[in-house]
């Protein structure tokens, strides 16, 4: 599976990962008390130069951003129909910025520092009996593993598509997709159960 974790040692890096995302969770709270585009704009621009800083390309940082492209402009463009250009400048750069912070996230976290982080934070509920804190971990792990393997499933038909001379339509990319990633969960259930991970106390 391809990942959303790109190797390094820079400060980011080297952080814990529960300290970067109770940081993202507090800049996501003040991103959101922000009313000021100039200022959200600032902000989403800090997140390209962290981007910078880490030495990801523009290319690569597009293709981390482009699952959540779509939702900006939309959520952007409804905002500024029914509120304004102001409220929908507001909602474009809130949004971009936050996706730029969680996508520096990523790129710098594993998705075994992801689980261990999440896991310990659900121990709680456990302890109550509402949940198991291990099934929950993997289950984000797993969200996150996902998601650039979805993405990688969309090229791989698109560009089928493309190589046959068909024109790419919604419905016959999303319903292959659709299967190979079930199909793929089916899998990674079975993977999971053989190894007995769902069934230790």
């Amino acid at each position: 599976m391809r990942s959303l974790h790109i190797e390094g040692d820079s400060v980011l890096h080297r952080l814990p990962a529960g300290v970067k995302l109770a940081t993202l969770a507090v800049i996501s709270l003040v991103l959101f008390k922000i009313d000021i585009p100039g200022l959200l704009a600032v902000a989403a621009l800090a997140g390209l130069v962290g981007h910078a800083l880490l030495r990801i390309s523009t290319a690569e940082i597009w293709h981390r951003m482009r699952p959540f492209a779509l939702i900006v402009v939309v959520v952007a463009l409804f905002t500024a129909v029914f509120s304004g250009t102001t409220e929908g400048l507001t909602a474009f750069f809130r949004l971009a910025a936050l996706a730029l912070f969680a996508s520096l996230v990523t790129a710098t976290t594993t998705t075994g520092d992801f689980i261990d982080v999440i896991t310990k934070a659900a121990m709680p509920l456990e302890r109550l009996g509402v949940l198991r804190a291990q099934d929950v971990g993997l289950s984000i792990g797993l969200v996150i593993r996902f998601v650039p393997e979805i993405l990688s499933r969309y090229e791989i038909i698109r560009d089928a598509h493309y190589a046959r001379g068909l024109k790419p339509r919604p419905l016959s990319i999303i319903v292959p997709l659709i299967i190979t990633t079930l199909r793929s969960a089916d899998e990674i259930a079975v993977a999971i159960d053989a190894r007995g991970i769902r069934s230790q106390k």
